[in-house]
């Protein structure tokens, strides 16, 4: 959810790598713009109707000429704490 509403993210890279796949996904469902895919995204962020809005109203329309590809992940260093890889992912 973070991901989609701030459209930028700074995030160990496990979790980066984990959640990728699934923001692609919502993409993809949110770009076909019917109710079925509409229901369907609503079922995955039932508490966040002010997500689903702007993935409808501006994501999707910004990656209509785009297959695949909607997320980029950018190594930013090492946690200081335990020496985690911290990452940056952003809507390209």
């Amino acid at each position: 959810v973070s991901v989609i509403r701030y459209e930028r993210v700074q995030t160990t890279e496990a979790k980066a790598k984990a959640i990728s796949g699934r923001v692609e996904k919502v993409i993809t469902l949110a770009k076909r713009g019917d109710l079925s895919a509409r229901r369907a995204v609503v079922a995955q962020f039932p508490n966040e109707p002010l997500v689903v809005q702007k993935l409808f109203d501006e994501i999707a329309p910004k990656y209509a000429d785009r297959s695949s590809g909607f997320t980029r992940i950018v190594r930013l260093g090492q946690r200081r704490g335990d020496a985690a890889s911290i990452v940056q992912i952003e809507l390209v």
